[in-house]
């Protein structure tokens, strides 16, 4: 990457108070490190957890993390695009008209930003605790089955 990047908004401050897992954060700032302009990136989830020495679990939650935090949206396999207002550009008329063409609930600087991250985050942890209940409902009906 050559010449200056422009950042659309100074975020550091809105995303500390978003509280994501720690490995999140990591992976967040290797991928603002790794972005084209416009908030692009091409990184398969194993170079991303060798590159931070962490697991590819930890790596794939930290993604799932910030997808739920509306910060880094996965494309495809292996392409991942970063919130304009996250992304690197090579102007600042190119930073302000990315935010300006993006929705307005995932600017960062939107009224309950925040609280949106956290009822998604237990939203999520929702369905995985049913999905939780569900097998284990069924590993029950199994044994009463093979009992009976």
């Amino acid at each position: 990457m050559s010449g200056l990047h422009f950042a659309a908004v100074n975020a550091e401050g809105i995303v500390a108070d978003l509280d994501l897992l720690p490995a999140a954060y990591r992976v967040l700032l290797k991928l603002r490190a790794y972005s084209e302009p416009g908030g692009r990136i091409e990184i398969d989830q194993v170079t991303l957890a060798q590159m931070l020495k962490l697991s590819r679990a930890a790596v794939n939650a930290a993604l799932r993390d910030l997808d739920l935090a509306l910060l880094v949206k996965k494309q495809r396999a292996g392409v991942y695009q970063l919130n304009a207002m996250l992304a690197p550009y090579l102007s600042p008329e190119d930073a302000v008209a990315a935010v300006k063409a993006m929705p307005r609930a995932e600017r960062l600087n939107s009224p309950g930003f925040v609280d949106r991250y956290q009822k998604a985050v237990a939203a999520y942890q929702d369905q995985l605790a049913e999905k939780r209940r569900r097998k284990e409902d069924q590993k029950r009906r199994q044994t009463l089955k093979a009992v009976s």
